[in-house]
Formats: structure tokens, C-alpha cells, sequence
């Protein structure tokens, strides 16, 4: 099943399962899909799904409906492809594409302990659980007994590049991340929350950023739909 993600400046807004034959986009309530805003039309663009085919068609809205940044009349949507409405994205996610994606994301993305040696990944998580003890609130002794399992659950989702929609659930005590080279970090989960923090780079002082801002070589706690940049890759931090 396809299904479209709707963001706004890099942030996921919500997701659609692609299960009718048809979706109208607009800023009117009837819309299947509503984006209440001015550059928006009433109904601005539709989608009609054949099969596994999907087409999406511009209803003579007054600033155009654009994907790849190309403006379109029709057009036979692709696995990736980024429809524009207004100010807002509808990225096109195909799943048996996705499905594949995903392992390719996971296998570009996620570094293991066979690729990164055992010993390396243990120093890791040391230096990722002594940096996190050094930001997280004090609590008194009963308190920090508490099981990482009563965390919420939690997930990155990829939101730039090639690999957008991709998710990655945080199940691990701790999961590293990156590109050998270019960028690479740490996610841990614990008791107080979960952190991420800096491994290493291709340069000196290129840290992780969070929000636009760079985390720097401290372990830096992650909220609920924080946007987190790494080897040049955007990805949400959700907790359910």
C-alpha cells in the first residue's frame, strides 16, 4: 500500500494510507486531505489510484502543484516522489519500494558491531553513558532505579534524501549511526531518557546537530519531535 507523508519545513505533520481510489488535496474540510493555508487552494490537486498505479493531477489550482520542483498538469507518481502544495510536501512512499529502501537505509545508516568491532562498540556505549550521566537531572536514589523499559517507545524517522519515510525503532541500549568517515553517532536509551552523542567525524569539531544546533562533544538528551541532522541526513525523534 502507498502512503504520503505531509511535512511542513522538515517536520512530519501526518501520514496517509493510500486505501481509496481517489484523494483530494486542498484547504477546504472536505478534502481528504486538508492543508489549511493560504497558498493553498480549495481544492488544489487529486490523486487517483488504479491498481498500483497512482496519478496525481493539478485542479487548476492558483499557484500550481510542483514535484521534483517541476510544475505539473499530470503525472504518474514514482516511489519518492515530493509533491509541493503551497508551502507544505506530500512525499509519494511506495511500500514493496519502502520495503527495500528500508533494508538499504538500515544497511547505509545503522553501524553494527561486526562492521565496527566489538571493542569499538563497547567504548562507545562507556563514553555515550558517562557523558549522558553528566546531563541528566539528579535524582534521588530511589528514583534512579527506575527500568529503561518504562521509557516510551520511541523512533527516528528519516525526513531528507533518498531515504525519507524510512523509520528506525530505538529498541537497543544503544544504536550507532552514521557514516565511517564522515559522521557518526550514538543514541542510548536509559533510565532518564535517551541521548545521543558524538563518535566521530571526517573533521575536527563537525558535530550532530539538534534543532540547528550542533550538540557539541557532550551527550545531549532527545524530546519528542526533536529534528536531528547526521552525515547529512534529517531525521525526527518521535515517542509514542
Amino acid at each position: 500500500m502507498a502512503r504520503l507523508l505531509l511535512s511542513l519545513d522538515g517536520q512530519v505533520l501526518a501520514e496517509y494510507n493510500m486505501n481509496k481510489e481517489r484523494y483530494t488535496i486542498g484547504r477546504l474540510p472536505d478534502n481528504d486531505i486538508r492543508i489549511d493555508n493560504p497558498a493553498v487552494s480549495g481544492h488544489h490537486s487529486l490523486i487517483i489510484n488504479i491498481l498500483n498505479d497512482s496519478f496525481l493531477e493539478d485542479l487548476n489550482s492558483t499557484n500550481g502543484t510542483y514535484v521534483n520542483g517541476k510544475l505539473i498538469k499530470k503525472h504518474a507518481m514514482q516511489h519518492g516522489d515530493v509533491i509541493t502544495v503551497g508551502h507544505h510536501q506530500l512525499r509519494f512512499v511506495d511500500q514493496q519500494e519502502s520495503d527495500n529502501s528500508q533494508e538499504e537505509f538500515e544497511k547505509t545508516m545503522v553501524i553494527t558491531s561486526s562492521s565496527q568491532g566489538e571493542d569499538r562498540i563497547r567504548r562507545v556505549g562507556q563514553a555515550v553513558d558517562q557523558a549522558a550521566k553528566s546531563v541528566a537531572p539528579r535524582r534521588p536514589a530511589a528514583a534512579s532505579a527506575e527500568p529503561s523499559a518504562a521509557l516510551p517507545k520511541a523512533k527516528l524517522q528519516v525526513l531528507s534524501g533518498a531515504f525519507a519515510g524510512r523509520e528506525l525503532e530505538l529498541t537497543k541500549a544503544l544504536t550507532t549511526l552514521g557514516r565511517p568517515g564522515i559522521q557518526v553517532a550514538a543514541i542510548t536509551r536509559r533510565s532518564e531518557g535517551y541521548f545521543i552523542v558524538h563518535v566521530d567525524s571526517g573533521k575536527e569539531n563537525d558535530y550532530p546537530q539538534v534543532n540547528g544546533v550542533p550538540i557539541g562533544p557532550q551527550a545531549r538528551r532527545l524530546n519528542d519531535n526533536d529534528v536531528v541532522q547526521l552525515a547529512g541526513v534529517k531525521m525526527g525523534f518521535f515517542e509514542s
